[in-house]
């Protein structure tokens, strides 16, 4: 059914049908929206826990690179397992949110640190606006002021993967000095503009990880599946809140 398409990939219509055997259900019960909104915030808290050690670490001196990058391929690594192995989410989401947590605090007090001067509070900016952010993409879900239609879906699908393969690619061109698209960190007006636009469909994931979230429920996916709803959910909000503040970055390094 293409109904349950997502721009989130851990939260695509193939990764719930999966789930829909009758024998698999996890503990014996199904997915609720309450329990999967439960083990998000288990799951949050153990992100601000891990980024509150790497955040303490930074600021006692320590080498942030172990932090950054373990953080951050650890995280993606056991991301990859969970899409893959779903119903292992109950023990690995809450691994890879000490990884992302981990990564998310170091690179929050590089920021911290870069624009002490000319932003102090970029990072209280940041989380303030992702959890802004979530809230109202939330209420325009649940008011129905933004439907999820199948062409909402499309775009939001498309969107997502050409950002994410731009980002490979700009990646690649890095790790081989072959150019380095400049505008993806500088505050000039396509750069701003291109973070703006990012910003906009990472907030706008939120939207079909809560409808998938949601139709995961409707159809009866088992109990473990609220863990693997829950981590789908923290991907979209991690993200949102690195691109917020990289935009913030720029916006800052204009003044």
């Amino acid at each position: 059914m293409s109904l349950f398409k997502s721009g989130n990939p851990t939260l695509s219509e193939n990764r719930f049908e999966q789930s829909m055997n009758p024998g698999a259900a996890y503990g014996g019960d199904v997915m609720t929206v309450r329990g999967t909104l439960n083990k998000f915030g288990f799951l949050f808290l153990m992100v601000m826990g891990a980024a509150y050690f790497s955040w303490n670490e930074f600021a006692n001196g320590s080498d942030m690179t172990p932090y950054m990058f373990g953080g951050a391929i650890g995280g993606l690594v056991v991301a990859i397992i969970i899409i893959f192995k779903k119903e292992w989410s109950p023990f690995l989401a809450p691994l890879y949110a000490l990884l992302e947590g981990l990564f998310v605090g170091a690179i929050s007090a590089y920021y911290n640190y870069a624009f002490a001067a000319e932003a102090p509070n970029i990072i209280m900016t940041a989380v303030g606006l992702t959890f802004g952010t979530a809230i109202a993409m939330y209420l325009l879900f649940a008011t129905g002021i933004i439907k999820v239609t199948e062409t909402f879906r499309a775009v939001i699908f498309t969107a997502t993967a050409g950002i994410a393969i731009f980002y490979l690619i700009t990646m690649l061109l890095r790790m081989f000095n072959v150019a380095d698209l400049a505008f993806l960190h500088e505050g000039s007006m396509l750069g701003i503009g291109f973070s703006l636009f990012v910003v906009a469909i990472a907030a706008l994931n939120l939207i079909l990880d809560f409808d998938m979230i949601q139709k995961g429920t409707q159809m009866g996916a088992p109990k473990y599946m609220e863990w693997y709803g829950a981590f789908g959910l923290m991907v979209t909000i991690i993200w949102l809140y690195l691109e917020i503040l990289r935009l913030l970055s720029k916006l800052s390094s204009r003044k």
